[in-house]
């Protein structure tokens, strides 16, 4: 008969009229977010950058540092990218240098060499929220950000300066992380970390991590020039200035080696 397709559309209609949609849970829009961020800066290759360092203890007395900082992009499943800090002033921290291995699930390959003992040592996979040569950020602090080094959850919508940022609960699949979750604040255009909250073992504020001075290279990737990492716990505060950066000059993967730190300048 001409009219049962007819009948059977209507009853199908009728049917998903009154069956509800399956919304996005917290656990899936937060993990998008981040998914989106993360694909947003895909293809950079490689970087290089000036920063200066201020440390700032509890009577705010201040201590200022200046670095170079290389990165280069890792697309092998199961690792993250690889960065290498050296410093350059003051005298008496002159040549020390970071090397930094990030992986996804399993401990990050981290080394420091010391040129005042000539030697490079290795940071043990279960002191990776000891401080980086006395600032407040932790060695864990130092790696990139993989989405799947996080599980996450979606909180809220709120403002964030001028701005409206996607609020996002992440806790570390990291079984010694020094963090039991942090609460990250991203910009709803252009997927950007704003501020980041860390919340230490007892699940006590520790840290925020304020971004801020954003511009914009290759006509794709952000980069923030002004990180203030404040302690709430003591007081204490590390900002970070990035300047001069350079994208894509062929940095080779042969310098993120713990055999070459020994000889870098």
């Amino acid at each position: 008969m001409m009219f049962k397709p007819l009948v059977l559309g209507l009853a199908l209609a009728a049917v998903l009229a009154v069956t509800p949609v399956l919304a996005e849970t917290p656990q899936e829009k937060g993990r998008t977010i981040a998914e989106e961020a993360d694909r947003r800066d895909l293809g950079w290759r490689d970087s290089e950058s000036q920063l200066k360092m201020v440390l700032r203890n509890s009577q705010g007395e201040t201590s200022t540092r200046e670095l170079r900082l290389q990165s280069l992009e890792v697309s092998l499943k199961g690792y993250g990218d690889k960065s290498l800090t050296v410093f350059d002033r003051p005298r008496d921290i002159e040549g020390t240098a970071f090397l930094s291995h990030t992986k996804i699930t399993e401990p990050d390959d981290q080394w420091l060499y010391l040129p005042a003992v000539k030697r490079v040592k290795r940071i043990s996979s279960v002191n990776k929220s000891g401080s980086f040569v006395g600032s407040e950020f932790s060695y864990e602090d130092l790696v990139s950000n993989e989405v799947d080094r996080y599980a996450y959850t979606y909180l809220m919508d709120e403002p964030c300066g001028a701005l409206e940022c996607f609020v996002v609960e992440r806790i570390p699949v990291y079984e010694n992380s020094g963090y039991t979750r942090q609460v990250v604040w991203v910009d709803k255009q252009e997927y950007r970390i704003m501020k980041v909250n860390y919340y230490d073992r007892k699940n006590a504020l520790l840290k925020t991590l304020t971004l801020s001075g954003y511009r914009r290279y290759l006509d794709k990737y952000w980069r923030a020039h002004t990180l203030q990492m404040e302690n709430v716990q003591t007081g204490k505060s590390t900002l970070l200035e990035f300047s001069d950066y350079v994208f894509q000059s062929g940095i080779s993967d042969s310098l993120f080696t713990p055999q070459r730190l020994k000889r870098v300048r």
